[in-house]
């Protein structure tokens, strides 16, 4: 058994998870789509989580500045790291919470782009099914929402992961909040699945950069902190499998830490509007690079042999700027 793990992480994860049972139900193969590099390899992309609120907490002054820089970079695309619209997701396809959160606000040229969005835990507490929705992309062709799936473009493989079913609290405090659990037969088996799918992507991925987004983060030193389920089942795939990047949302703050064992940076970009939260965890942690408890976003910037991470405040001011390169596997 011990030979089996250290071969497919996700597998041996998977006989524990489900407690003993002698079969599984093989989940279908992670969706994909292929987004294009610009015309010199390159790509460029924005990071913004934690957002949807009609504009208000200076959501709208963080699209503004999104859309400068968006303009400036050429971006190819933008992504959400989840917690798209507050406090309780969307109640319908004809939610006006759609247009007026997203629509209405991200009208920059340079956001003009399409936009890969994961659901987060406020989002599950509306209907879920609705962001999901075809509908809503006849509504504004630039929204894709789906609970797990890839992004490609030759230079970098993008999964996207389905974080929220992997946290206890959702389904058993449920006195103040309810979560749309629809369609969810065994959670067991939903997240077993998805890491067997996620360890099998990253395994057979190609790209030059690895990256995975997830709306909860695996280490943080924000309100929300560590996502102890996460760090239990879904870190040590990425550990195994050459992940370069894992980007998040839930804490509304900006921050960059790096795996003290393996090169996996955890970059948390869930500053989209309401932040200051104020309640900080640990400064001194160790591979902690950098934290601002306030509003802004972050932008990546990747080509064959380089990435830059930068993160932005409200008023578009770098804070911090950290480069990578993959030939001399290390940092400065």
């Amino acid at each position: 058994m011990a030979v089996l793990c250290k071969k497919n992480v996700a597998l041996c994860l998977l006989f524990t998870i489900t407690s003993g049972l002698c079969f599984f139900h093989s989940s279908a193969e992670l969706q994909r789509f292929e987004h294009p590099t610009k015309s010199d390899g390159s790509l460029s992309f924005l990071v913004v989580g934690d957002w949807g609120r009609r504009g208000a907490f200076n959501q709208s002054q963080v699209a503004h500045q999104m859309g400068r820089i968006g303009e400036k970079l050429d971006i190819n695309f933008v992504v959400s790291t989840g917690d798209n619209f507050y406090d309780d997701g969307l109640t319908s396809e004809q939610d006006t919470a759609f247009e007026e959160s997203f629509t209405k606000v991200y009208t920059a040229n340079s956001l003009q782009k399409q936009w890969y969005s994961v659901l987060g835990n406020h989002d599950y507490r509306g209907n879920a099914e609705a962001q999901l929705s075809p509908l809503l992309r006849k509504i504004d062709s630039r929204w894709l929402c789906l609970r797990s799936f890839i992004v490609n473009s030759g230079l970098a493989e993008i999964i996207f992961v389905d974080t929220t079913p992997f946290v206890n609290a959702y389904f058993t405090d449920t006195k103040d909040h309810t979560y749309d659990w629809r369609g969810f037969h065994s959670r067991k088996l939903y997240i077993a699945n998805l890491l067997k799918d996620v360890e099998l992507a990253l395994k057979e991925s190609t790209a030059k950069w690895k990256i995975v987004v997830g709306h909860h983060a695996i280490k943080s030193v924000g309100h929300h902190g560590d996502i102890k389920e996460l760090s239990k089942w879904l870190l040590p795939v990425l550990q195994a499998n050459n992940v370069d990047f894992y980007m998040n949302g839930h804490d509304h703050c900006l921050e960059h830490i790096s795996d003290t064992n393996s090169p996996i940076q955890f970059l948390t970009s869930g500053a989209g509007s309401k932040a200051w939260r104020g309640d900080i965890k640990g400064l001194n942690r160790g591979g902690l690079k950098f934290f601002y408890d306030g509003q802004g976003f972050m932008s990546v910037q990747l080509n064959k042999m380089d990435a830059e991470i930068i993160f932005y405040d409200v008023f578009g001011k770098i804070l911090h700027s950290w480069r990578t390169s993959k030939q001399l596997h290390q940092s400065t």
